[in-house]
């Protein structure tokens, strides 16, 4: 899609046009014209925000955001009928006699979310929905339910019985082209429904699977229980009998396949004894490739106003790191994500198995193009301009190592090739 002078124009002014806009919204919407030019690029915001639960401050910084990079559009965009599904990561972690503040960051920060959506809903948007397979008795711990609520956003119920999924009651189900594990994949409702319109909004947080950020926070949009994409071998031989027609006929000999070959080429941590084993971190890598494969996102995101190192759930602790990343490739944005955390993306096994399954085209991070998004422009930055944020996991431990660690042995870009 070209952009006139005219267009440039008008979005030079769009925040002084936003107020008369909202009351006679564009009949459509889209990303910066910048960002749209660069689907490869990753996009860093720093933010201002003084303490983790200045409030007022983090939703200011989602609403300014907002205001900069989704635009209103008098041409064909993306409609503003169009149903908007939002997909935070919602884990909230709670435990008697210890402050919620403590487990703040294990999840996206709902005062950010809300400044989003307050964002889009001044281009004219009113049909959103929040989706999520997992924990619904704790999502209002940081405030979604009551969000939610608040702005008309629409919320999910997550459990489905055998005879509901026969039936199909809300949810859409993709076949999975070129499948190594699910045949078929069904996500909550409105997902991968025409008209829709997807914004992943992760969090910045280790896990076991070194970090959790916005390829893994999709795994949420799929139905439970087939979104137990980190059980080994138990969610492929072991589902329940209603699954089994969804599953690869010779999944395992598939995987056992792509394992010994990484076996082979000699990768790190495969020597691993870690309960999350090498073969856990398999099987998790090639479901979440073929979630991947059947889902299109319009915009994704990683929140880290404050950045969260541990197990992902209550142990670990919150550093104030102030940043914002976002990109149209979800796996690039990843890549960069857990180098800034620390991390060397060459050792984490999902990106090098995304590359060979043809999802993602590079694992290496100095390949990827940078930009700071500084008041509504790209700026073209180095890698190395922004400061990395140690954030320890307990991802494939090796022996002597401590439980958290970071992954971050050298591997040679220039030598290994996939």
């Amino acid at each position: 899609m070209a952009w006139t002078r005219r267009d440039l124009l008008h979005l030079a002014a769009a925040p002084a046009l936003r107020a008369a806009e909202t009351q006679e919204p564009a009949p459509y919407f889209g990303l910066h014209p910048f960002i749209e030019a660069n689907p490869k690029a990753v996009f860093i915001r720093r933010t201002h925000v003084p303490h983790k639960l200045d409030a007022e401050a983090k939703r200011a910084e989602g609403l300014k955001l907002a205001r900069e990079i989704f635009v209103p559009l008098r041409k064909p965009g993306v409609p503003v009928s169009h149903r908007i599904i939002l997909k935070p990561n919602s884990c909230s972690v709670r435990q008697p006699g210890v402050p919620d503040e403590q487990f703040w960051g294990t999840g996206t920060d709902a005062d950010f979310y809300e400044g989003i959506i307050l964002g889009l809903k001044e281009l004219g948007l009113s049909k959103f929905y929040f989706l999520e397979a997992n924990n619904r008795p704790r999502w209002n711990v940081r405030g979604f339910v009551t969000i939610n609520r608040r702005h008309g956003v629409q919320m999910n119920e997550c459990a489905r019985t055998p005879e509901e999924f026969a039936q199909g009651r809300d949810m859409t189900w993709s076949k999975v082209p070129d499948a190594v594990v699910y045949r078929r994949i069904p996500h909550y409702a409105p997902m991968n429904e025409p008209d829709t319109w997807l914004l992943n909004i992760a969090k910045w947080k280790a896990h076991g699977m070194c970090l959790t950020l916005s390829v893994k926070n999709e795994q949420g949009l799929v139905v439970l229980p087939y979104v137990r994409f980190c059980s080994g071998w138990s969610m492929v031989t072991g589902v329940p009998d209603f699954m089994k027609p969804d599953i690869v006929p010779d999944a395992e000999e598939k995987i056992h396949r792509y394992f010994q070959n990484h076996l082979k080429l000699g990768y790190s941590r495969y020597a691993s004894q870690a309960q999350l084993s090498p073969m856990h971190q398999e099987i998790w890598a090639h479901k979440t490739c073929d979630n991947m494969s059947v889902i299109n996102t319009g915009l994704a995101m990683i929140e880290g106003i404050f950045g969260r190192d541990g197990n992902g759930f209550a142990i670990g602790q919150d550093y104030l790191t102030n940043l914002v990343m976002f990109s149209k490739d979800k796996f690039r944005l990843d890549i960069i994500g857990h180098w800034l955390g620390g991390h060397e993306p060459g050792n984490v096994h999902l990106f090098r198995i995304a590359k060979e399954r043809g999802l993602s085209d590079t694992f290496n991070p100095w390949e990827i193009p940078i930009y700071e998004w500084i008041d509504g422009k790209a700026v073209p930055r180095k890698l190395t301009d922004f400061e990395r944020t140690p954030l320890k996991t307990y991802y494939l431990q090796l022996p002597g190592e401590p439980e958290y660690h970071l992954v971050n042995e050298p591997f040679d870009y220039d030598k290994i090739k996939i």
